[in-house]
């Protein structure tokens, strides 16, 4: 075995499984046209796999919503609140999305990245048997491809590690004991699938601070996994990180391979050694799984030289640093990105490509000619990359002078806030939403329409006014008390923006999943990022001149933008962000000149960007929060600035988003009832605070009852002059048949509450 991928993209390369899904959520296909669109799709991704000379293909990397759900359902370990559902794929769905009996569990990010995962609560689980009816189906299916297929499982320490308990605290590793069970017997079903099996356990907890402390647990759970298979050779995979503590633990345990990511771990180059001198294979992670700039071929190969320097080259297997999930499908598609840009990218499929060339080349074998001039295409378009004019802005250089200026907070909120209340004399519970409105079929066709030449600028944006017009009037009707224009004229939150910078270009096929059927396509941040013009400005002008209550400018802010993007990696990420906030710095002050005066800068993604390591940290909560400074310290007193993150722990950063300095900040809390919320009023929090009473991720609609119910828990952790009410994101997946009586629910319910107090 010489290479090895971590994982594959599984939502299709044009999204097939995407909108086979939602079909069948509408009730317009059966769920068999799913299965037929999973079977094809796993096939094809099989067959890329081995065309590029891939050794370890996964399978079990597949699922029709998330990972970590289908490991709760092989497992056993499903949630007790949906056992009333007798068919299983109806509870599978109703776990992930909810329905209108059930509430989905809740849902967060996987380790720092944009993937969301559903988060197991280990004291309401039911003790089903063990169940490989998926990985069977699987491991048969790819044996008939002619593979040898490499079965994929989240390890048992990860399992935990993400899972909660009942009260949405993180579930204690008392619950080892009982999960260990689960995964053994699960392990000796699957090795009765062949003589031998390829069993690759991904630990990406390893790379954090939690490795140290789990070391026993490490080295116990993969001594009974070994020997609870003796024919399955088992390899640990970690990712994002280093892994030297971890690394030491597997040493002792009969694993055969340890896999390290060198793209993100460089620390990892110190504990190659120990794998060599316990006789491990090292699986090594090279070829960057998450961002989709070409690699060097010739500096991987140094970098592969340098490792074997302290183990046996026929050891060492070339890797992808992490799964492919990451980064988009292929580049087939891109028939509208800039040629040059265009070359200094690889996708999923190129990135196999990628491995293999990395690892012949490595491993000394001859390469044909079809090799050889990709060989000499990859130093040439690296060459280009380097040298490019696109990437160098004088202009914007000249301006990240004055940065260290103007890196400070504005005034105390204490003072500002006053000012506030006065100005905009809204009440306690004030009611508004995130932003976005539902992105109906029409909405979207007269997008495309202006997009494809359809339909003229002047036609599309008198489209988009109505759109706007009657989502205003709506919500001015039901007694919202702060509104939103709606964003219809907005794809995505940060390729909205994207494509109004400079320095930044957009694929047309590069949709990356984030969760479930939801796709993002990030903007690719190949050179220096600047504002050429206004962004937002014309359409919350309109907005505001339609009503006379405050309207909200929609900013995303920089942090969010850098971490939702593919983003250069020529130079620190520190200055990528400063960039980006000059952007949206320019726009604030036009807003606010133009009389929008509550503005919203989004910082969704904030926390996705923290490093896993805590000594890392520091560095990036320094330049994240001057960048969100930079951006808006621009704000007059009297400007109100909200911000927006969702599902996301909150605890250790608490006094991070303190120090932001946002007047009002609106979280997720519909999944997870009052724990985040617990965790501003330990803290002293000041500003206001937006907890979401409204799962906008589910499609069932909450009663009057139940947000009262809600609101009133949540008086009980904070005044309600500090609250205001609000759904926990935006509600552009929605539909209006669902948003309109959620909405007017809401209002009702803080009315009803407003009377008690």
């Amino acid at each position: 075995m010489k290479t090895f991928v971590t994982g594959f993209p599984r939502i299709g390369e044009q999204r097939e499984l995407k909108f086979a899904l939602e079909k069948y959520w509408k009730g317009e296909v059966p769920f068999s046209e799913v299965e037929e669109v999973a079977e094809t799709l796993k096939k094809r991704h099989w067959k890329y796999q081995k065309d590029a000379n891939i050794d370890a293909i996964s399978i079990n990397d597949f699922s029709l919503y998330d990972t970590t759900l289908d490991t709760m359902i092989a497992l056993g370990l499903e949630p007790q609140s949906h056992q009333d559902i007798d068919d299983d794929t109806e509870r599978y769905f109703a776990i992930a999305r909810g329905d209108k009996e059930h509430r989905a569990l809740e849902m967060t990010k996987w380790f720092n990245t944009n993937y969301h995962y559903i988060v197991p609560v280990l004291d309401e689980t039911t003790d089903k048997p063990v169940n490989i009816d998926k990985i069977k189906a699987e491991y048969q299916a790819a044996k008939a491809e002619g593979i040898t297929p490499k079965i994929n499982l989240i390890g048992p320490l990860t399992f935990i590690a993400n899972a909660k308990n009942s009260q949405g605290e993180d579930a204690p590793f008392d619950a080892y004991e009982k999960v260990m069970q689960k995964y053994e017997a699960l392990l000796e079903l699957i090795a009765k699938l062949d003589e031998k099996i390829i069993v690759q356990f991904d630990e990406p907890v390893l790379v954090t601070d939690k490795a140290a402390e789990l070391a026993m647990l490490t080295k116990d759970a993969y001594t009974r996994l070994s020997n609870a298979a003796a024919n399955a050779e088992i390899y640990v995979i970690t990712y994002f990180d280093h892994a030297t503590e971890a690394v030491k633990a597997l040493c002792t345990t009969p694993v055969v391979g340890i896999g390290l990511d060198f793209v993100y771990g460089a620390e990892n180059k110190e504990v190659v050694k120990d794998i060599a001198d316990a006789g491990k294979k090292l699986v090594a992670g090279v070829i960057d799984g998450r961002n989709v700039w070409i690699s060097d071929i010739y500096a991987k190969v140094s970098l592969l030289e340098e490792i074997a320097k302290d183990i046996d080259k026929e050891d060492i297997i070339v890797s992808t640093s992490c799964s492919l999930l990451h980064v988009p499908f292929t580049l087939k598609y891109e028939e509208k990105l800039d040629s040059e840009v265009k070359s200094w990218l690889a996708y999923a499929v190129e990135k196999l490509g990628e491995l293999n060339l990395t690892a012949k080349c490595f491993f000394g074998e001859t390469l044909n000619t079809e090799e050889q001039a990709l060989l000499e295409a990859n130093r040439q378009a690296n060459q280009s990359r380097r040298n490019s004019q696109k990437i160098h802005n004088p202009d914007v250089q000249a301006r990240m002078e004055t940065i260290a200026s103007l890196q400070k907070k504005r005034i105390p909120f204490e003072e500002r806030i006053v000012k506030q209340h006065a100005k905009f004399n809204y009440p306690p519970l004030a009611t508004t939403t995130i932003g976005s409105f539902p992105q109906t079929a029409q909405v979207r066709q007269t997008r495309r329409a202006f997009k494809n030449g359809e339909i003229d600028e002047a036609t599309y944006i008198e489209k988009m006014k109505a759109f706007t017009k009657e989502c205003v009037a709506w919500q001015d009707e039901i007694g919202l008390e702060v509104l939103v224009h709606g964003e219809f004229e907005r794809n995505d939150m940060v390729e909205y923006f994207g494509e109004q910078l400079d320095g930044v270009a957009f694929s047309q096929n590069g949709w990356v999943q984030s969760y479930g059927s939801r796709c993002v396509k990030p903007p690719l941040i190949y050179g220096d990022v600047s504002r050429p013009s206004p962004m937002t400005l014309f359409w919350s002008t309109y907005a505001q001149s339609l009503t006379d209550k405050p309207m909200k400018g929609m900013l995303t802010g920089a942090v969010t933008i850098l971490n939702w993007s593919f983003v250069r990696d020529d130079q620190p990420r520190s200055q990528t962000c400063y960039q980006i906030s000059f952007a949206i710095r320019d726009e604030i002050d036009d807003l606010q000149n133009a009389g929008i005066e509550m503005i919203q800068v989004d910082e969704a993604a904030f926390k996705e960007g923290y490093p896993l390591r805590k000594e890392k940290r520091p560095a990036y909560e320094d330049f994240a929060l001057k960048s969100f400074w930079v951006s808006t310290n621009v704000a007059k007193e009297t400007t109100q600035i909200h911000t927006h993150m969702c599902y996301s722990e909150f605890n250790d950063i608490i006094q991070t988003i303190e120090a932001m300095d946002a007047d009002v900040i609106s979280i997720e809390t519909a999944r997870s009832g009052n724990v985040l919320l617990k965790v501003f009023a330990r803290t002293g929090y000041k500003h206001e605070i937006g907890p979401g009473v409204y799962d906008i991720h589910s499609p069932r609609i909450p009663s009057v009852e139940e947000m009262v119910e809600q609101i009133e828990a949540l008086l009980e952790v904070l005044p309600a002059r500090q609250l205001w009410i609000n759904p926990d994101c935006g509600l552009k997946t929605r539909g209006w048949a669902e948003v309109k009586p959620s909405l007017e629910n809401m209002v009702k319910a803080v009315k009803i509450v407003r009377e008690s107090l």
